[in-house]
């Protein structure tokens, strides 16, 4: 009697809601909607689009706009059956309106769930939130959310005085990634603002960065934990064993870590410094919590460990100045005139762009008597070491053999003489 009951009902339902005319007159009023909404939105989102990438700022932001101007069509076709349902209401019962209204509420929540999950740079897992997030709406705008959730409320496991459910297990996952992907952005928000600052040095504005994100990653995780039910205390255990993982296997982690906030405090180094490590040079691009980006004349980006900043020594070729000071070494012949040779390298380092003649002008010193010529050494400063040493020594040799040879200065090459003799002039040089 029960299942004869249940399948009139089915059937009752299906003459009323399904089977109906007016069932057919809401797939039209959505199928209409649906062509105009397209045929619009081809008119206008290259348009607004090219406009919307003029905005200069926030990336994230940017993306956000271009996915909203991308998903026209579902606002268009949010808006026509949100009229259709306003008239609807109007006119007749609410049960002929019952697939217009549940399609409004599936168009808008797409329209705004696919365009605030852009955010997420990953497409992948961009797509993925998207459609469980639009799932579950879905669910429960067909009011099958609680069956849904009962039946993962089923599946459960007791641990102790613990009742773990995959449901609980799904809301902790979803609610902790949901609050640290904001907490996430709500820091990248907050850094792009700090980096702005104009009274902060780099690393104070990256000190505070980092702070930032992970003291908002900390409490978005505290909140997700507490959220679920679960008991902060009972993770006194797992925090045990942290500590034991740290001590044995994640030394090196910890050591980078600190050493990174180390090297933040003191200011040893900066975005933007020119350093020396070891055979590398180069310029500091990033400063990461577990590394720092060093990037060669090459171009080839260096991932070096915080720890080695702080037990290696490193030369740092703008700590307190951008000048840096360099000295060329050359030889003239001896029969050239010192003093005119002095003169010469001094006019000609002048001349080149990269000297520093504003700071401290060069200076050359006739240093040694050598073998085969006059050796001397030019000293001047340049103001920017990021943009390589070895090519403007180059320059400047290039222009020293430029203006010595229009002077008629020549630089001299080892000369060695060889004495040939015969045996006789040995057997009588042995004699003698």
């Amino acid at each position: 009697m029960d299942v004869r009951q249940t399948i009139d009902a089915v059937e009752q339902w299906l003459r009323t809601f399904v089977l109906s005319e007016w069932t057919f007159y809401q797939f039209g009023i959505i199928a209409v909607g649906y062509l105009a909404a397209s045929f619009l939105a081809s008119r206008t989102e290259p348009a607004l689009e090219s406009k919307a990438r003029r905005i200069k700022g926030n990336p994230d932001l940017l993306r956000v706009i271009i996915a909203f101007m991308r998903r026209l069509k579902w606002l268009f076709l949010a808006v026509w059956l949100w009229l259709a349902n306003v008239a609807l209401t109007q006119t007749t019962w609410p049960s002929r309106r019952w697939l217009v209204s549940t399609a409004l509420t599936l168009t808008a929540a797409w329209f705004i769930i696919s365009v605030l999950t852009k955010i997420i740079r990953n497409p992948t897992l961009s797509r993925i939130v998207a459609i469980f997030s639009w799932s579950y709406v879905a669910l429960y705008a067909l009011r099958l959310d609680d069956p849904v959730l009962s039946a993962l409320d089923g599946l459960a496991v007791n641990l102790g005085a613990v009742r773990l459910s995959l449901l609980l297990v799904l809301k902790a996952v979803v609610l902790a990634v949901t609050l640290i992907w904001v907490a996430v952005l709500v820091g990248n928000v907050l850094s792009h603002w700090v980096q702005r600052s104009g009274d902060l040095s780099p690393s104070i504005k990256v000190l505070i960065s980092k702070f930032i994100k992970i003291g908002l990653i900390i409490i978005a995780g505290a909140i997700a934990l507490s959220a679920t039910g679960i008991d902060l205390t009972a993770l006194t255990v797992f925090s045990g064993a942290l500590g034991v993982g740290i001590g044995f296997g994640l030394q090196k982690v910890v050591s980078n870590f600190i050493s990174g906030i180390i090297i933040l405090l003191d200011k040893s180094i900066k975005p933007g410094d020119t350093i020396t490590l070891g055979d590398t040079f180069g310029s500091i691009r990033d400063l990461r919590s577990r590394f720092v980006s060093v990037i060669t004349r090459d171009g080839k980006e260096y991932l070096i460990p915080n720890e080695d900043f702080i037990s290696q020594q490193v030369v740092n070729w703008s700590f307190s100045s951008d000048y840096v000071r360099i000295d060329v070494d050359f030889g003239t012949a001896y029969d050239s005139d010192p003093h005119e040779v002095v003169s010469i390298a001094i006019a000609t380092a002048s001349t080149l762009d990269r000297v520093a003649n504003q700071y401290k002008p060069p200076v050359c010193w006739l240093i040694c008597f050598g073998a085969s010529s006059l050796d001397f050494r030019l000293r001047f400063w340049i103001s920017d070491p990021a943009n390589g040493l070895t090519n403007v020594r180059g320059q400047v040799l290039m222009a020293l053999w430029d203006a010595f040879k229009q002077a008629g200065i020549s630089i001299p090459f080892p000369h060695r003489e060889i004495i040939m003799k015969t045996p006789v002039e040995i057997k009588q040089s042995r004699e003698d």
